[in-house]
């Protein structure tokens, strides 16, 4: 039986509070278009992706329509690309993406992601051609999503992919830099990557998936801020079951959503992830969550307890509502993508070096941060490395999207749901000497659980 209130919460949520589905993400398994020439298997990626996802965004469409539940961006994961260009150099790569970009642009879908590479251990030929692929790739096509996955907790820190990252990242912003580095919006470099993830840009279809998915992920933060405001003056406990109440509800949406595109597409429902994802919208920011509790403004001290609390209650809440749940699920902190996080690195509140202190408890990590444009490469890996060790010691996923563009003080602007960042400022005290020393990073003694 369906409750009234909660029937006319959940309008008012969608309504008043931005409550929105921000992806239905298929994932497409591409290992039956292996080939040996590179024309062969850019044709047969190309044709494998149109007919399975050649009705993602009507059926999207249609679901938005009956249910009044705005679904922002519909999408595609493959395969890490890496997995099938054992034999492609960088240029073959390329033309991968390209492919990749086509089909994306004729679905209508807004990103395709899977141009990846997993290096935790060590790097294959295939990898080897992605990761030399990638600044030209980003800077040659507009929907496609690259990520790299440099650590495990498994397998400790691959040190020499952190300083190869930092050269990639570079590279891409020096060819992107008309564009204020877009390029570099489109990369991130994980730790403890999930193979579930339907959020861009680190999404691709992993190697344990069915040959197509539907992942789901969900929104919500403008609703959550909303219910804790109401809630008034009460203790953390009661603001911890608020929180867990609310996450339910944006969960059993997602649900609804995900299980009846599933239906319609013919493909499986793997998974809802409840990360919640923030807009530059005004009201629809994590920040604004966590001012709701009593901070003056997000990055202040207090700042990394109450996004521990915060994450722990959407969880909590969250799996009570959804027997799948994977991908990242948490709280988002993305700088460029939330209005709260973006007023508090302008002021000064925010730091770099308090988002990373706040990424040890909340989902991925330094995410859309813009830093000055002539960061050296080195300095680039150095923030990738601090990041990437911490999901690997507590076990989590961690990831580092960072836009070198403009000075200090500086807006760069990105559109539409990647938003805009002021450039914040970086140590000007260089780790090039640690970052040349290469090789791996053990794994942690917390890794031996077998």
């Amino acid at each position: 039986m369906f409750d009234t209130r909660d029937i006319i919460e959940t309008i008012s949520m969608i309504r008043e509070e931005c409550l929105d589905i921000r992806t239905i993400t298929m994932g497409i398994s591409l290992y039956d278009c292996r080939s040996d020439d590179c024309n062969t298997l850019c044709t047969r990626i190309y044709d494998r992706i149109m007919s399975s996802a050649a009705d993602l965004v009507k059926i999207g469409e249609d679901i938005e329509k009956k249910y009044g539940i705005p679904i922002i961006n519909k999408r595609v994961s493959v395969t890490p690309i890496a997995l099938m260009a054992g034999g492609l150099d960088p240029d073959g790569a390329v033309k991968i993406a390209k492919v990749l970009d086509r089909a994306a642009g004729e679905l209508g879908i807004n990103f395709i992601g899977g141009f990846s590479a997993l290096v935790q251990k060590g790097c294959s030929n295939g990898s080897r051609a992605v990761i030399s692929a990638i600044p030209q790739a980003l800077a040659e096509t507009q929907r496609v999503c690259s990520s790299v996955n440099v650590a495990s907790t498994k397998a400790g820190i691959n040190m020499d992919a952190v300083a190869e990252m930092g050269r990639i990242i570079r590279r891409t912003a020096d060819l992107t830099a008309d564009r204020s580095a877009i390029g570099c919006a489109k990369l991130v470099v994980f730790a403890n990557v999930p193979e579930d993830n339907p959020f861009m840009a680190g999404a691709f279809h992993g190697i344990g998936e069915p040959e197509r998915v539907i992942n789901v992920g969900v929104s919500g933060p403008g609703v959550v801020a909303s219910a804790i405001r109401r809630q008034g003056n009460c203790n953390l406990t009661e603001v911890a079951e608020t929180i867990k109440r609310t996450a339910f509800k944006i969960t059993r949406v997602g649900q609804l959503v995900a299980r009846e595109a599933s239906e319609r597409l013919g493909v499986p429902f793997g998974i809802v992830d409840l990360s919640l994802a923030p807009t530059p919208a005004v009201g629809d920011s994590v920040a604004y969550i966590l001012e709701s509790m009593g901070l003056e403004k997000c990055g202040c001290h207090g700042t990394t307890a109450a996004l521990a609390m915060l994450n722990d209650a959407v969880k909590k809440g969250g799996v009570m509502a959804s027997s799948h749940v994977g991908g990242l699920s948490g709280a988002f902190i993305p700088v460029s993508e939330d209005a709260g996080m973006i007023e508090a690195a302008r002021c000064g509140a925010l730091t770099l070096e308090k988002l990373e202190a706040m990424t040890a408890v909340c989902s991925v990590g330094l995410d859309m941060i813009a830093i000055p444009g002539d960061t050296p490469a080195e300095v680039i890996s150095g923030i990738i490395a601090d990041e990437i060790s911490i999901g690997v010691v507590n076990t989590k996923t961690t990831a580092v999207r960072l836009i070198p563009a403009g000075k200090v003080g500086d807006m760069v602007s990105f559109g539409g749901l990647l938003g805009e960042a002021p450039v914040i400022p970086v140590s000007k005290y260089s780790p090039a000497e640690f970052i040349a020393r290469g090789g791996r990073i053990p794994a942690p003694l917390q890794s031996l659980k077998n």
